[in-house]
């Protein structure tokens, strides 16, 4: 579906972007491919396995970008969390090395917070990387998280494979709480797939993209 060449979109603080077709954003000779939709639906997982149904996870790109959108948790108090996986996504047990902050703000306006997020944070772990804050997110029919994972040279062989996320989530007790996190991947096999889901229940519903950057 193509857009009117006028309408401009801004990411990040990084600008405005020219919105072109559905799915591709540009910027300059830069460009966002769109890859794949994923879309819960009361689901265990969400997996992109490159190779698999129309997933594009190497070389083909030096820069991935996971995109989520009014993901619903199935039960208060779950996080959101995401692994990579070296074998197709046979076991998703990379090991990671990451930090974590976050900001908060009740709707009341009774109070605002900025710290480090120990609860989140893994060190030389392969367990599941959490993408908010530690048992945060609510079930509530309007509560949802959105945000943006990118995973920088995945296919890579020579280095370990460094990511930056950041996500919005409307916390069960009606906070606004913005989680910063980044680290790396320490294997110098290349990602071929990553792996998203709650520490319980299910994905209620909400929508992941992968996009390619040029």
């Amino acid at each position: 579906m193509a857009l009117p060449s006028n309408k401009l979109i801004t990411i990040n603080d990084r600008g405005a972007r020219t919105a072109t077709t559905f799915g591709s954003l540009s910027q300059g000779g830069a460009n966002m491919v769109f890859i794949k939709k994923l879309t819960a639906s009361s689901s265990g997982t969400l997996s992109f396995v490159d190779g698999a149904d129309s997933v594009v996870l190497d070389s083909t790109y030096k820069e991935y970008v996971f995109t989520f959108k009014n993901i619903h948790a199935q039960t208060d108090k779950a996080q959101f969390q995401f692994n990579m996986s070296i074998d197709s996504g046979s076991n998703y047990n990379v090991t990671k090395t990451t930090s974590a902050f976050r900001a908060g703000h009740y709707e009341n306006g009774s109070s605002t917070a900025f710290s480090y997020l120990d609860s989140a944070d893994l060190a030389q772990g392969t367990g599941f990387q959490n993408l908010e804050e530690g048992d945060s997110m609510g079930s509530d029919n309007d509560q949802c998280l959105g945000g943006t994972l990118t995973l920088f040279n995945p296919a890579s062989t020579t280095f370990v494979k460094h990511f930056i996320a950041r996500t919005n989530n409307a916390h069960w007790i009606d906070v606004s709480t913005d989680g910063f996190f980044a680290g790396y991947g320490n294997t110098t096999s290349a990602v071929d797939a990553i792996q998203f889901k709650m520490s319980s229940g299910n994905i209620d519903a909400g929508d992941i993209c992968l996009y390619g950057i040029l």
